[in-house]
C-alpha cells in the first residue's frame, strides 16, 4: 500500500492534485472519494473529468446515482452513492461489467460496501476550516494506493507533480 499525505491544500492544488490523477489514470479503474458533507469531493470529481477531456455541464450525480461520459479513448463513471438506502442498491445501477471497462469515481463509497470491489485508489478529503466564518479554506488531502495497479498510478502523478510525465 502506497500513502500520500497532503496537508492544506488550497482549492487550486486540490484542482492540480485532481488534474495529475486525471493525466495519469489507466483505461480502466477504480477511485473511491470519501470526506463529509461538503468536503469537496463533487469539486475533485469535476476537475479530474476536465482534465480528461469532459465538456460543457459536469453535473453532480447525487440525484442520478451515475453519471456517464464516452470519451474518445476511454469510458468514465462518475458515481455517487449518497442517497442509496442499502449497499445492495448497486446491483440496480448494472455496474458488474463496468468494473473492467471503465475509469469509475465513486464518492460516498462506504454505502457501497460489501459490494464494491477494492479501489485502486482511495482519496480522503477533510475540510480544514478558516476563520472567515468558518469558511472551508483548505483541506488535508490522503491519497491511498490499494492496488498495483493504484500503486503505478499514485506514482506516476507524483512523478507529474515534479515536472516528469509517466504513462501508466
Amino acid at each position: 500500500m502506497n500513502v500520500l499525505e497532503l496537508p492544506r491544500l488550497d482549492e487550486s492544488a486540490v484542482t492540480t492534485l485532481a488534474g495529475a490523477l486525471a493525466q495519469t489514470a489507466p483505461h480502466t479503474g477504480l477511485m473511491f472519494l470519501e470526506g463529509s458533507l461538503g468536503a469537496g469531493k463533487t469539486t475533485f470529481a469535476r476537475a479530474f473529468l476536465r482534465v480528461l477531456g469532459v465538456s460543457g455541464t459536469v453535473r453532480s450525480p447525487t440525484y442520478t446515482l451515475i453519471e456517464p461520459y464516452d470519451l474518445a479513448d476511454r469510458r468514465v463513471l462518475h458515481l455517487d452513492l449518497y442517497r442509496l438506502a442499502s449497499p445492495e442498491e448497486l446491483d440496480d445501477l448494472g455496474l458488474r461489467d463496468e468494473f473492467d471497462q471503465a475509469l469509475i469515481l465513486i464518492e460516498w463509497p462506504e454505502r457501497g460496501a460489501g459490494e464494491l470491489p477494492l479501489a485502486d485508489i482511495c482519496v480522503t478529503l477533510a475540510p480544514v476550516k478558516g476563520s472567515a466564518k468558518n469558511a472551508v479554506l483548505e483541506r488535508n488531502i490522503h491519497v491511498t494506493a490499494n492496488t498495483l495497479k493504484g500503486t503505478q498510478w499514485l506514482n506516476a502523478c507524483q512523478s507529474v507533480g515534479q515536472g516528469e510525465a509517466t504513462d501508466i
